[in-house]
């Protein structure tokens, strides 16, 4: 990604409607998984480690992240040494040692999708399990997505079938902010109609923040049941057979 939206999303991801209503949803999410008391988590794309927190909930994080500002200040912040490395080859981790290997808004920035999810199933210790999200639509491609140099969005099926080649059973895999989809979308569409480049990585007004982070928080035990049909993103968690 560009410096700026490395920088923009360390501003934004403790009080940004976005980050904390997806935070809500990853935590039941993660409730759902099931993790040994003493799970061993690898967060791989860690930015400034606005999850680590959330993450340490359910066991002992270590973390990945290339960017060299970000994995700086994530490791002053939170204690944490975090390390470094690329998908699908760079990743500086033994086969099979994490119970939980989570990549959130990740997959969509890799050249090779497929190889990557392949790689990071590696990781996974039997019957562990791994928790990911990516943007959803195509067709909701925007500068957006130039700005933060993702390679693609997905439909459902098509991203689901990564775990699938990966040889992982698929668990759950929905969509999710659905209830804000439309007005994303009406957003989106005018934007391109009139050519409006400006970023989407910005506070709203308080009253509005707080709004928006309710209306999305309230999806988070609809997301874990898997039962969304459409949405801005996509969350599947896939298990390794024991």
């Amino acid at each position: 990604m560009d410096r700026l939206i490395y920088d923009r999303i360390r501003e934004l991801e403790s009080d940004h409607w976005w980050f904390v209503g997806r935070r809500k949803i990853l935590r039941s999410l993660l409730s759902r998984i099931g993790a040994p008391a003493n799970a061993k988590i690898l967060e791989v794309g860690c930015g400034a480690g606005g999850n680590v927190p959330l993450l340490r909930e359910f066991g002992a994080v270590a973390a990945l992240e290339p960017d060299d500002e970000s994995r700086a200040y994530a490791s002053e912040r939170l204690n944490l040494a975090i390390d470094t490395g690329l998908l699908p080859d760079g990743l500086p981790y033994a086969p099979e040692s994490f119970d939980l290997v989570c990549a959130f808004d990740v997959v969509e920035h890799v050249d090779d999708d497929a190889a990557s999810v392949k790689a990071l199933a590696k990781l996974v210790k039997p019957g562990g399990a791994m928790l990911t999200t990516v943007p959803a639509y195509q067709w909701m491609w925007s500068h957006h997505d130039v700005l933060h140099h993702h390679k693609r969005r997905y439909l459902l099926p098509q991203y689901r079938a990564l775990f699938d080649q990966a040889g992982l059973t698929v668990e759950t895999a929905t969509y999710f902010n659905t209830l804000l989809f439309p007005l994303a979308a009406a957003q989106r569409t005018v934007k391109k109609l009139v050519g409006d480049n400006s970023a989407d990585d910005t506070m709203p007004p308080t009253w509005l923040n707080k709004a928006l982070s309710s209306v999305f928080s309230l999806e988070a035990p609809l997301a874990a049941g898997g039962g969304l049909p459409f949405g801005l993103s996509i969350a599947v968690i896939a298990r390794k057979a024991a």
